[in-house]
């Protein structure tokens, strides 16, 4: 498996002669387009349709379990990073803490995972696809500038896939307390506020 993990990994990082708008895309992939997203996410959250705040919600709890879960993994692996083995180049800047599970990966496909499955059954296939896409680009990039073995970035999807389902669970549970409760917290609702 390891070689494999090489040989993958020196298939998919860039090189001298890959071509300069590739390496510019990993780097708005692997730099830009999270926070892009992020805050794409956190405005729906706050100004969008009852659904997709609910989705927005479920891809954000799902993003913070990720980075809880891939902070637990590196406590308890330290797997250096491709640079700090001397495998292949790296084209942006780069702590030497461990790769093992990569944060990226998770944190995409964790929003991924989370905003689909916040969607609901009837989502279109095209959000679907778009969601997952964007996740494995995101991923794909950090092989591309060189941050992270394969290995580290499928740990990653798979740690983010995983999160969305307590992530989800979460999110059903605390609008169902809500939706049975008045605006003030402490005080139950009237059943003539519980019919809409």
């Amino acid at each position: 498996m390891d070689s494999l993990d090489t040989t993958l990994f020196l298939a998919l990082n860039a090189t001298a002669a890959t071509p300069a708008g590739v390496i510019a895309a990993a780097r708005w992939l692997s730099e830009d387009l999270p926070v892009f997203a992020g805050l794409l996410l956190l405005l729906e959250f706050a100004r969008g349709l009852p659904a997709t705040r609910r989705a927005a919600a479920c891809g954000l709890l799902s993003m913070l379990l990720a980075w809880c879960a891939v902070r637990g993994f590196r406590e308890l692996v330290h797997i250096p990073r491709p640079a700090a083995l001397g495998l292949g180049m790296q084209w942006i800047e780069h702590g030497a803490r461990p790769g093992f599970p990569s944060m990226h990966a998770a944190a995409a496909f964790a929003l991924a995972r989370g905003f689909v499955r916040g969607l609901g059954r009837g989502t279109p296939p095209v959000w679907r696809w778009l969601a997952y896409g964007v996740a494995a680009s995101i991923a794909w990039s950090r092989l591309c500038l060189g941050v992270h073995m394969p290995s580290d970035v499928v740990a990653g999807a798979l740690v983010g896939v995983a999160c969305a389902w307590p992530a989800q669970r979460m999110v059903r549970a605390w609008i169902s307390r809500r939706g049975r409760s008045s605006a003030y917290w402490f005080r139950r609702a009237r059943p003539s506020a519980l019919r809409r």
